[in-house]
């Protein structure tokens, strides 16, 4: 059934407009300053105040400029604060940009594998047309960060700091993105062509040398050995010569990222709780750390951070952060801006329909360092986020526990967190995701 827009559609358009109290007044205000601006609660401010029972030590906040790396950030951030408490060193840094770096090779090796393993497929499959909406980009999730540092160590940011291309992607990504879509011509087509093994590896391995060249211009060179030498809080001096970024991963951070899990929280009806999940799609190291993840009720990915802040552990955890946030002031609230009751309609959806119709994503990852309890229960959180020291309270954001209900979908804990029931969940075979899942 097919209804275009006709002229006495317009003229009752306009009636019902004319009808609406104020409408002439909101229409000045909103226009003038903005929906947030005008549909903001002012009473956020108390609720959010930046105090909590439960503060871990962290220090300054880092700093992801124009990139899409808070995975990658957010990762290291746990990583540098357990480095600072025991080796009690004040703002402490690890190298994004080293991970970065390989983190675009894998993910070019990546394309090539998909490239392939769907070469026999029309250009218009479904798969075959998402891989190609996105052959490389510097988004991720904790997994893929994992997997590279089990793959490439860790180093410290002195050894390898941002360049002008780690702190803005955009004229990289674009490069890479054209250098890969051209090199999938010629791979489909040597397929096509019924070419040998060794030819098309041969093909791939050299399109990946050219990859290689790519980085090194645009990140620089990664190192294989280098010295570490810093200074602690009481001045001492330490130095610590001929590194590998293995060798100082494994004596300086050394956490075994087997002990965790990805815990979401989806209540999608073509979801479980208590079932594994798989994204392969989203395993962006061949033969790397795969991406697992724990469906449980909602209760239990809350209890389960709690627990981790309470035995001093930062957490890694994957939101929707554009959703209901005031970014210079470092909010974020479900009740922080009254959308429905401004324009006279209902902008609510609850958080299963706002997944199953796109509306909500997994958009960021921060840092929890900290929550605020009041008789056991929680009523704000603490987040570490990576956007500079300029927002929120010197980069830090107050978060409600009504927004965590929301917009928080996935944390990584230690397993052995979970209870007999949801442990023996992890020793089942995984439900495998489509690609595009919500929660990809």
């Amino acid at each position: 059934m097919t209804q275009e827009i006709t002229h006495n559609n317009l003229i009752k358009m306009r009636t019902a407009l004319a009808g609406v109290p104020q409408a002439t007044t909101l229409k000045n205000a909103v226009m003038t300053n903005g929906i947030n601006a005008v549909s903001q609660r002012p009473d956020a401010a108390v609720t959010l105040d930046p105090t909590y029972s439960i503060d871990l030590p962290t220090g300054d906040v880092s700093f992801q400029k124009k990139s899409g790396r808070c995975w990658l950030f957010a990762t290291l951030n746990t990583l540098r604060h357990d480095f600072e408490q025991k080796y009690h060193v004040k703002n402490f840094e690890l190298s994004q940009n080293y991970l970065s770096f390989w983190d675009r090779i894998e993910k070019a090796n990546l394309f090539y594998e998909k490239i392939l393993a769907t070469a026999d497929k029309p250009i218009t499959d479904r798969e075959v047309a998402f891989t190609l909406a996105g052959p490389d980009f510097d988004g991720g999730q904790w997994d893929n960060a994992v997997a590279l540092i089990q793959k490439y160590g860790a180093v410290p940011k002195s050894v390898m700091p941002e360049t002008y291309n780690s702190d803005l992607t955009t004229e990289f990504n674009s490069t890479l993105n054209l250098k890969l879509r051209k090199d999938a011509i010629q791979l489909r087509q040597l397929v096509a062509d019924n070419a040998s093994e060794a030819t098309i590896s041969e093909t791939r391995t050299g399109f990946l040398s050219e990859i290689y060249r790519l980085c090194v211009y645009a990140f620089g060179e990664p190192v294989e050995t280098f010295d570490f030498t810093y200074r602690d809080d009481d001045q001492n001096y330490h130095e610590d010569r001929g590194l590998t970024p293995q060798s100082f991963y494994q004596k300086y951070l050394n956490r075994n990222f087997d002990d965790y899990i990805t815990v979401v929280s989806s209540p999608q009806t073509s979801k479980q709780y208590n079932q594994l999940y798989s994204l392969e799609s989203q395993n962006t190291v061949v033969e790397g750390h795969p991406m697992r993840l724990l469906n449980l009720p909602p209760e239990r990915l809350k209890a389960l951070a709690i627990q981790s802040l309470q035995n001093g552990e930062t957490i890694w955890f994957g939101n929707d952060v554009l959703a209901d946030m005031d970014r210079q002031k470092g909010w974020l609230d479900r009740n922080l801006y009254d959308y429905s009751g401004l324009f006279g309609f209902d902008l609510t959806m609850p958080k299963d329909q706002r997944l199953d119709y796109r509306q909500g994503v997994v958009s960021h990852a921060m840092t929890l360092t900290g929550v605020d309890l009041v008789n056991d229960q929680p009523t704000k959180w603490k987040v570490e986020n990576t956007w500079s020291a300029k927002v929120g309270t010197k980069g830090y954001f107050s978060m409600s526990d009504a927004w965590f209900d929301d917009y928080v979908y996935e944390v990584i804990v230690k397993k052995a967190y979970l209870t007999k029931e949801e442990q023996a969940a992890l020793t089942k075979t995984p439900i495998k995701l489509d690609p595009w899942d919500a929660l990809q």
